[in-house]
């Protein structure tokens, strides 16, 4: 059952603090949802749930490091401490923007990627759905990328982190509807939005050493530049947050916003969910 008025419902989102999760946040905040925001910045989180409130949303900030499981229960606790549960909870917390031949891309890159991009996933899934289905209702989002539908070259651990976020989310939704739950979930393949998205090296572990340097080769150089200028010229993400609380009022599993991805989206929506391709 989709959830139909989000008035007084509680939203978590990680990666909060900008880009697509400030879209969410204030998107659910005009709807009247009281908001758990969550990101490793902590500083910047402040900020955002200070303009929020000042704006007249109820909001608590929690600095979270996703790739932390013992954080991401802390921060499923902090939801119920401050409002008594949660309903929709948005994984979204994700980073990226270096491009390398596959063979070539450093081990810290992949590990930073995969930690924060799948394990955040992962752990957002593992401390909130047993809430959700104890409450009998709720509503997972899990950000993936049109990137996760289709692999970019020289963007390896980028793709391998979003397929499997789909991939995990295909195998949720499997697992609800044989439960036969009110608890859903979507998945989110976004294109290029106008985000921080290739400058996540502000967040870069120290505990992994340097940053990842540059790749030398000159295709994967020519790649890093065609996706910044999409990046920066890319669409809003208050349209995407726009696409989000439509998925949850109307129980749709797939959310895209590119035209390709969208007719691969439609056929892997179609395989997991046994019925006919939805294009919107």
């Amino acid at each position: 059952m989709a959830i139909e008025d989000l008035d007084g419902r509680v939203a978590v989102i990680t990666g909060a603090a900008s880009g697509l999760g400030l879209a969410l946040a204030e998107r659910f905040a005009a709807d009247g949802m009281r908001l758990v925001l969550a990101d490793v910045e902590a500083t910047a989180l402040e900020s955002a749930v200070d303009r929020l409130v000042e704006g007249g949303a109820t909001a608590i900030a929690v600095p979270t490091d996703v790739t932390d499981a013992t954080a991401v229960d802390e921060l499923a606790r902090a939801a119920v401490d401050a409002f008594g549960t949660a309903h929709v909870v948005c994984n979204n917390a994700g980073v990226g923007g270096h491009h390398y031949p596959t063979w070539e891309a450093p081990l810290s890159y992949w590990e930073w990627v995969l930690s924060v991009s799948l394990g955040g996933v992962v752990h957002g899934v593992r401390s909130f759905l047993p809430m959700l289905l104890a409450q009998g209702e709720g509503h997972v989002v899990n950000t993936a990328s049109v990137g996760g539908l289709v692999p970019v070259p020289y963007s390896a651990p980028y793709a391998a982190a979003k397929h499997a976020v789909v991939g995990l989310s295909g195998s949720l939704y499997g697992e609800l509807a044989a439960m036969n739950t009110a608890v859903r979930v979507s998945v989110l393949c976004p294109g290029a939005m106008a985000t921080g998205f290739t400058a996540s090296d502000r967040n870069w572990p120290t505990s992994l050493g340097a940053p990842p340097p540059e790749a030398a080769d000159p295709a994967a150089r020519a790649a890093h530049a065609f996706i910044v200028q999409n990046v920066n010229a890319g669409g809003a993400a208050s349209a995407v947050a726009d696409l989000v609380v439509d998925a949850i009022h109307t129980d749709r599993f797939m959310i895209v916003t590119e035209t390709d991805a969208a007719m691969a989206g439609a056929a892997f929506e179609s395989a997991i969910t046994g019925g006919p391709p939805t294009l919107r």
